[in-house]
């Protein structure tokens, strides 16, 4: 059968559009060198506030057009994009590639999605940075995006077995009958999403509240800390440090927002008024010391280093090893970092001494300092690590001095590439060479990454 001459005409097209891509690209190595070349989130906001009308793609969308303005990225340099979700809407099953088409970005960049608990935007890093270091790609976007302001909230099992009978069903007969069976109240009972684990049952405040407890930690010293991050957040604020918000218009309004929204000036007597959250009346976790759920989205663009110089890019700086550890989730579940930390230390050959930064994420002040406590106890890296020796001490004021979740917010997904931005710019900041974030997650999952200023930034994170 002869094939129409306008179906020939378009394959002659396409053909010819991917060969010209072919030849733009050039000869690929492997083994290069990652580096980071600028990142940006939008504001972050407590859950049910400022972006409650909104989907994720709305905000996929939206940090991809932010990291394009903020680089001034030609959009067809592009070669893979990845954002990570955790709670995704069912109708964008892969957000990334919608985000990517709606943010204008040409059609034949492949992008996707993935989840990886609180670690998603950081294995979106991590994932563009193995494309780039094999030689499969020069260019990535790797991003993070989280709406808690409206989760996936589904009908109970039995509503939706009806629903679906009910769809296939031929007569009327049959369907009369399925909705009779709708007479049971439970049928209607919805099933929401439960921030616990699965294979424990457990909520994550009652696991940082069992940890606080094992390590020692008081309420008081929990309650200093979250005081501390909110100062220090605020301060960050008022010297124009956090370079990496940008604003982010409302779709279909005229509302942009600018700031984030869950700093407050609490002070430590007011915190402690609060009663305990998850484990009454003797818990020493709470709302105040505890990061808040919350909306935003988080971006960064990757490249190879020889790439970044061809583009006329001045990078902020190098992506070095990384590492992701799990353990048991029951005793263990919020000390992913304490693992991780070591980990990649010792790959990288160096020790705490080594670093000059710190980044770790504020999911609880007890987790925060009970990761301090278990790197500094020969006992934990003895018996949880395997270490003859103990890691050592993190110096406290060599970490989050920007503030962090507790008084910016948790949006799980993006969270990690948020931190990670923020440490490339405390870096050029403070005049620094070395840095290290790291990150906990559900399953008793934990990740750190080495981050090294590149030498031909000249300073300042703006």
């Amino acid at each position: 059968m002869a094939i129409p001459r306008h179906v020939d005409l378009l394959r002659t097209l396409v053909t010819l559009r991917y060969a010209h891509r072919t030849l733009q690209q050039k000869p690929r190595c492997y083994g290069r060198r990652v580096v980071l070349v600028d990142g940006v989130r939008t504001p972050f906001a407590q859950m049910g506030t400022d972006y409650q009308d909104l989907t994720p793609y709305d905000l996929a969308r939206g940090i991809l057009q932010l990291v394009q303005k903020k680089t001034n990225l030609r959009k067809e340099l592009v070669d893979y994009i990845v954002i990570g979700s955790v709670l995704q809407e069912i109708k964008t099953s892969n957000l990334a590639k919608e985000a990517a088409l709606g943010a204008g970005f040409p059609d034949i960049i492949p992008a996707h999605t993935l989840a990886h608990a609180c670690l998603s935007s950081n294995q979106a890093v991590t994932t563009g940075m193995n494309l780039i270091s094999s030689g499969v790609c020069d260019t990535v976007l790797a991003c993070g995006v989280e709406l808690m302001s409206d989760i996936p909230i589904r009908h109970s099992r039995k509503m939706r077995q009806i629903m679906l009978e009910f769809n296939r069903a031929k007569t009327w007969r049959r369907r009369v009958a399925l909705l009779s069976k709708m007479t049971d109240p439970s049928v209607f009972a919805p099933e929401l999403p439960d921030v616990a684990e699965f294979s424990t049952g457990e909520e994550y405040g009652h696991s940082a509240d069992r940890l606080a407890a094992a390590f020692s930690i008081s309420r008081e010293e929990q309650d200093d800390y979250a005081a501390n991050s909110h100062r220090r957040a605020q301060a960050a604020v008022d010297k124009g440090y956090l370079v990496d918000v940008m604003p982010f218009g409302i779709p279909g309004s005229d509302v942009t927002i600018t700031n984030d929204n869950g700093i407050r000036h609490t002070s430590f007597e007011a915190m402690t008024n609060l009663e305990p959250y998850f484990i009454k009346p003797h818990g020493t976790v709470t709302a105040a010391n505890s990061s808040f759920l919350a909306d935003g989205a988080a971006g960064c663009l990757l490249m190879s280093e020889e790439s970044a110089k061809q583009q006329g890019f001045v990078p902020k700086a190098y992506i070095g090893k990384y590492s992701y550890v799990a353990q048991d989730p029951k005793d263990q579940m919020l000390l992913g970092e304490a693992h991780a930390i070591p980990r990649v230390l010792s790959s990288s050959g160096m020790t705490l001494k080594d670093i000059d930064l710190f980044e770790l994420q504020e999911t609880f002040a007890g987790q925060v300092l009970a990761t301090i406590k278990s790197l500094d106890s020969t006992w934990f890296s003895n018996n949880c690590l395997g270490l003859q020796e103990k890691v050592g001490l993190l110096p406290v004021e060599k970490l989050n001095s920007w503030g962090g979740a507790i008084a910016l917010g948790h949006p799980f997904s993006a969270s990690g590439i948020r931190i990670l931005v923020t440490l490339a710019n405390r870096l050029l900041q403070e005049d620094c060479s070395l840095g290290l974030h790291a990150n906990c997650a559900s399953g008793g999952q934990g990740h750190a990454i080495i981050l090294e200023r590149h030498p031909d930034h000249p300073g300042n994170a703006s």
